[in-house]
């Protein structure tokens, strides 16, 4: 399937290409960006492009680019939709560059991947699964619509050690 480019605002999506990993590689070096991962950062450019490539594989995934560099522009983060255990349930992550923080940038990536992935996807339930210590993730979920359903306790084991995790979904409105 053929991802569009989305507009965001002041963000664009366009779909995510191995070729944006030398733009990201920074994000996936940087300890304050991949603290919460499940993995520790990657030392290598080949890292990097192996996870892109691993991302693009498995679900619908956008570069976040600044909507005034346009389409071209290199990569400051990255969205996805993955499927989930069920038909119509997607999983969304992202990951966005140090940076970039703090411009409104994943608030608006985020809720138009909401938007596509309810409309386009047809999901009917989408969920995060976040480290409860990463609040800044757990508020821009919540921003977006998303409530917290649960705790589980003890579900990765990360280079930090055994981490629980917040689930958060938001339903498709009928």
């Amino acid at each position: 399937m053929s991802l569009p480019i989305l507009d965001a605002g002041h963000a664009l999506l366009r779909p995510l290409a191995v070729s944006d990993a030398s733009a990201l590689h920074g994000a996936y070096t940087d300890p304050e960006v991949c603290r919460y991962l499940p993995r520790p950062v990657h030392a290598r450019l080949e890292e990097t492009e192996a996870a892109i490539a691993r991302h693009i594989a498995s679900g619908s995934n956008w570069a976040i680019v600044d909507a005034t560099r346009g389409a071209e522009g290199d990569a400051i983060g990255e969205i996805g939709l993955f499927p989930g255990r069920w038909p119509a349930v997607l999983e969304v992550g992202i990951l966005l560059a140090r940076g970039a923080w703090g411009r409104g940038l994943a608030g608006a990536a985020l809720n138009t991947v909401v938007a596509y992935g309810f409309g386009p996807l047809d999901a009917h339930r989408l969920f995060a699964d976040v480290d409860p210590e990463n609040a800044a993730s757990l508020r821009l979920f919540e921003h977006a619509g998303f409530a917290r359903e649960g705790l589980l306790r003890h579900t990765w084991r990360t280079h930090l050690g055994l981490r629980d995790s917040v689930i958060l979904a938001r339903l498709r409105e009928p």
